[in-house]
């Protein structure tokens, strides 16, 4: 026991700045990874290379040579039939991580800022006028709001429009048996760039409530494959619903979805609001005292 604490104050000794710079980062790669996998197919993926790292060890430690032989080989191809069968897995854990806001890099869009802003002020309020009035008439709609993934995959399948929002636009599109009724708009730079287009299956579909229909499932399909904010109007019940980040919330009201719609949308508008209102309050304060 004697031997052992000495050997272990003896490591800890050892340790430099650089080694618990290198153990937290680590540490912290492994719990993203983690996160990333978690409920989904790589999450099995996972489980079966720790049995087979298991299975190698107890093979190498009762002198199992057969047994040793075929798990090496098996390691040694691993990679790249992991590689193979979970393409799509690895494509989301990339995408994910090039979403990862480090800095801007808009630097191909010509648009002027104060523009964008100013068109997706006025969308968001025809989106919640065409969400509420397409909830009172249970007319299902899907919605998708473009942000920093392009979806130019999904723009391909439908049809091109570029026109400006309104409650009227959105209706005529989303009107009954119409060609463009069954897919979803998308929608960039606040205004409509595309209709009829397809989505993404969801990649949890399994875990779906069998409730929703197919327009839930393609609005988390697609938040699960971008950073988008997708509003799917139910054609059975009329709730408003809004997918984000592979999750579904329901039951949003005009004001609510236009709250959520400006937090999203708008973060910069939001965050100068806030630091005019408390400018407003400390020169309140100021005169007061």
């Amino acid at each position: 026991m004697k031997d052992f604490f000495n050997a272990f104050i003896s490591v800890c000794e050892s340790i430099s700045l650089s080694d618990i710079v290198d153990m937290i980062l680590l540490s912290y790669l492994l719990f993203k990874f983690m996160q990333l996998v978690r409920e989904t197919r790589a999450q099995q993926l996972v489980k079966g290379i720790c049995i087979m790292i298991v299975a190698y060890l107890i093979a190498d430690f009762f002198d199992l040579t057969i047994m040793s032989f075929i798990l090496t080989k098996c390691f040694q191809w691993g990679i790249l039939a992991i590689i193979i069968m979970f393409q799509p897995e690895l494509r989301r854990i990339l995408e994910k991580i090039g979403r990862a806001k480090i800095m801007d890099f808009n630097v191909f869009n010509s648009a002027d800022p104060q523009d964008i802003e100013s068109a997706w002020a006025k969308a968001i309020n025809s989106i919640c006028d065409a969400a509420a009035s397409l909830s009172a008439t249970a007319t299902g709609a899907l919605i998708v709001c473009e942000r920093q993934t392009r979806l130019g995959e999904q723009i391909d399948t439908g049809t091109i429009l570029n026109c400006t929002p309104s409650e009227a636009v959105f209706g005529n599109i989303f009107f009954p048996n119409t060609p463009l009724h069954d897919g979803a708009v998308i929608m960039r730079d606040g205004m409509i760039l595309a209709a009829g287009c397809f989505l993404p299956k969801p990649q949890k579909e399994e875990l779906i409530n069998k409730q929703l229909g197919s327009r839930h499932r393609a609005a988390i399909g697609m938040s699960e494959n971008s950073d988008a904010i997708v509003i799917v109007v139910s054609e059975e019940t009329g709730t408003i619903s809004v997918a984000e980040d592979g999750e579904l919330t329901r039951g949003y009201t005009r004001d609510s979805l236009k709250k959520l719609l400006t937090d999203r949308l708008m973060p910069e508008k939001n965050a100068s609001q806030k630091t005019t209102l408390k400018e407003k309050v400390r020169a309140k304060w100021k005169k007061e005292s």
